[in-house]
């Protein structure tokens, strides 16, 4: 399983850098997004705790997203995300902003509507 969560990861990044337009005028891209989050991959693929370097990108890229083009543009990708990882456990990407003391205004979900996203 951590040879799949590790090809889903680098294959993620590839395809986060090649959508990144997003982000044209914003603080956080999608690669921003990647390099915070790819501390959790094994947290997002087979739960268990969750790694303290994960919550440490957790709170990174929420400190880093303090405008609302931020904060839409790291919805967008975090909502990529949960479409393209394969084995993903929805729940736990749900739960990991809370795991890690993060209140952020939306779910992490393939469903959530980034667009109203403030």
């Amino acid at each position: 399983m951590a040879v799949v969560a590790k090809i889903a990861v680098v294959a993620l990044m590839c395809y986060m850098v090649a959508s990144a337009p997003y982000a044209a005028d914003a603080a956080v891209t999608c690669q921003t997004v990647i390099s915070s989050l790819t501390p959790c991959a094994s947290y997002l693929t087979r739960g268990g705790p969750v790694p303290p370097t994960c919550c440490n990108g957790i709170n990174s890229l929420y400190k880093a997203a303090t405008t609302t083009t931020d904060r839409q543009t790291a919805c967008k990708c975090m909502e990529q995300a949960a479409r393209m990882v394969p084995g993903i456990l929805l729940d736990a990407a749900s739960s990991l902003p809370g795991k890690c003391g993060v209140n952020i205004p939306y779910k992490i979900s393939p469903n959530t509507d980034c667009s109203k996203v403030q």
